[in-house]
């Protein structure tokens, strides 16, 4: 049986964790101590492995690819998690919105 993209296997799910901290930092050409400051900080918190590793799914890395540019123009660490919590709000109010006006 042939198998096609998005089949609904696992390594087809944007949030699965499966990458590694040496993995990402090798993707977006980075230092690991970086990777692990984000998490310290709780911007980019990935989550763990039954062994305490960090493990980022898509997902995070693209987040870690929008720090890494919210950084370069001048926002500190705490800025950019006040930033992303402001969006998720922003977010989950939009979809409060949608929900309200199709029970109207």
């Amino acid at each position: 049986m042939k198998r096609v993209a998005g089949d609904g296997l696992p390594f087809h799910d944007e949030h699965l964790a499966i990458y590694s901290v040496g993995q990402v930092a090798d993707m977006l050409k980075v230092q690991p101590a970086f990777l692990r400051r984000l998490d310290n900080e709780a911007v980019v918190c990935p989550a763990r492995s039954e062994g305490g590793q960090r493990r980022y799914s898509v997902n995070q890395i693209y987040l870690v690819e929008k720090v890494m540019g919210l950084a370069a123009e001048g926002l500190t660490l705490a800025g950019i998690r006040r930033l992303l919590d402001l969006e998720a709000q922003v977010k989950e109010l939009q979809r409060e919105i949608s929900r309200l006006k199709k029970t109207q």
